[in-house]
């Protein structure tokens, strides 16, 4: 038999169960003299790029024999890049610890993004089978029509970026999708900003002084391949036992008729 009882609940207040968006900061070293330098070159001149955001520190990708880490002074660090570390994972049992005497939260469930491995070369169809569409893109791309100077930055929030001019050298198109340049492509260009490993960039002629996916990035002071210098082209990146590689591969562009 069913019973149904009477029951009651607060009136000031209930408790839910609640999904919070988190960046991750994957700590590869323990030297924060060095994490400053490297966080002043990568985000010193974009101080819109994160938005107070929650912060997990993940510890998993330190060597074993690593020393003790400064938590107090990392956060300290970490907040001027407007983010706030609120937990910590992955440490060892004493970083743990030190984590937590800082006022961090242990978070052993968060899942922390990596590239997807790559896809396996599919079986030819027949010829009976339908073409499958291509995918929609994805909605709601900021769109750029006018060149882009020297000092000029474009950043496109959790969307892809579209820039049908020149990006100058100078320059910066930053989109956490991807980005499409149908122009020369000059300047500096980083997709998947918030380490989206599937971003992509596309240019129609791609000669760029930085290229950067998911934070893997490229200069100019190491020269693309011929083949795709001055090319039109598609970066992506792809994992692999060395580490994630940018690979560069040339689109064909059909003629005029």
């Amino acid at each position: 038999m069913t019973v149904a009882l009477p029951a009651s609940s607060p009136a000031t207040f209930e408790i839910k169960s609640a999904n919070l968006p988190l960046v991750a900061l994957l700590l590869k070293s323990t030297d924060l003299a060095a994490l400053a330098r490297e966080l002043a070159t990568r985000f010193g001149d974009i101080p819109d790029f994160f938005d107070n955001d929650p912060l997990v520190i993940e510890l998993s990708s330190l060597a074993a024999d690593a020393g003790a880490i400064d938590f107090a002074a990392l956060v300290a660090m970490m907040r001027p890049y407007r983010v706030t570390p609120i937990a910590v994972r992955g440490g060892s049992p004493a970083q743990m610890a030190a984590a937590l005497a800082a006022g961090l939260v242990a978070a052993p469930d968060a899942r922390v993004s990596a590239p997807a491995p790559a896809p396996e070369r599919a079986a030819p169809k027949s010829k009976a089978a339908p073409a499958e569409a291509p995918p929609a893109p994805a909605p709601g791309a900021l769109v750029i029509d006018k060149p882009l100077r020297s000092g000029q930055q474009v950043y496109a929030r959790g969307r892809d970026l579209v820039v049908l001019a020149m990006v100058n050298p100078g320059a910066e198109v930053i989109a956490d999708g991807h980005i499409h340049v149908y122009a020369p492509l000059r300047g500096k260009a980083m997709a998947g900003a918030r380490g989206n490993a599937d971003a992509r960039i596309f240019s129609l002629c791609l000669e760029p002084e930085l290229i950067s996916i998911a934070g893997i990035y490229r200069t100019s002071e190491n020269p693309l391949p011929d083949g795709v210098w001055g090319q039109p082209t598609q970066v992506r990146l792809v994992p692999g036992p060395e580490g994630d590689k940018l690979v560069m591969d040339p689109i064909k562009v059909s003629g005029k008729a």
